[in-house]
């Protein structure tokens, strides 16, 4: 079994089902990882409904959802995620940014008010999924199966975020967004998180120019990625959390100037996957 990320949901703020959006994606932020037995879903933006039909078609029966926040932007596909409301599906819901002490109490509550009336028509209780959810502090360590290991970190976003390193088969994969860096400032927790990983994608959301005007929304540079990848002596960079205001144009124009300051780097696309352990990078269905 390989080491697969694959990118459902490449976009920050808010969806954008443009025509001019559509090579590097409109949905929000989603992305999974097949790591050996193990299905790992990180953020549950409109993403993760393509995502779901992938399960239903492929039969997946169990994941687990590690939430990096819970602004709408990565919970608004998750009431359309369709194994949830099937019987014979198990979901484990992991978030580490809104305190509570391990009982999912914090993060259930949080997933269950955008469901309620009058803001959608169908409660949670209605998914006759077996889901469970889990609080934990950022910093936390913990073991997905028997082969995948997960650290953590907090971020520095509005409303507090957490940042993943998932580790499998000496390879492993990084997912740092929804932060906002301190100008001449690396911020140490990432530096740790992300030392020495395979692949990393970090908010990028902002140009340099644009960031000046933002501070204070929460995220971050392509050049501050950039950054801190080279102090880390990480392999490879992935531009993630695009602003919906960045066509596919713009994006490109990003990636080249991107990739012409440190040639491994790439922005993501949705659709796409890269197998950690073959070096591959292919769509996916």
């Amino acid at each position: 079994m390989g080491f697969q990320v694959n990118f459902w949901g490449v976009r920050g703020t808010l969806a954008t089902p443009l025509a001019s959006h559509l090579e590097f994606g409109g949905n929000t932020s989603c992305v999974e990882v097949v790591a050996g037995d193990e299905v790992i879903v990180l953020d549950a933006g409109t993403g993760i409904r393509q995502l779901g039909k992938r399960f239903m078609r492929d039969g997946v029966r169990r994941a687990t959802l590690l939430m990096s926040h819970t602004h709408l932007d990565h919970i608004s596909g998750f009431p359309f995620f369709e194994p949830g409301y099937r019987p014979d599906f198990a979901l484990r819901v992991l978030a580490g940014h809104c305190g509570g002490g391990g009982d999912g109490e914090c993060i259930r509550t949080v997933l269950e008010k955008p469901m309620q009336t009058p803001l959608f028509p169908v409660p949670l209780a209605t998914m006759q999924a077996c889901v469970g959810f889990e609080d934990f502090r950022p910093g936390s360590e913990f073991a997905i199966g028997a082969d995948v290991h997960v650290r953590t970190a907090a971020l520095n976003h509005p409303g507090g975020a957490v940042g993943y390193r998932i580790e499998h088969k000496g390879r492993s994969f990084c997912y740092v967004t929804d932060t906002e860096h301190v100008p001449g400032q690396p911020d140490r927790n990432i530096l740790k998180l992300i030392e020495g990983a395979d692949l990393v994608a970090y908010d990028s959301s902002y140009t340099d120019e644009e960031f000046a005007a933002r501070r204070g929304w929460g995220h971050s540079t392509w050049r501050e990625g950039i950054a801190l990848c080279r102090a880390a002596g990480v392999k490879r960079l992935c531009l993630f959390h695009h602003d919906p205001d960045h066509d596919d144009a713009r994006m490109a124009a990003i990636e080249r100037e991107a990739m012409a300051e440190w040639a491994p780097v790439f922005a993501a696309r949705e659709g796409t996957g890269i197998d950690l352990l073959a070096h591959g990078t292919a769509a996916v269905a």
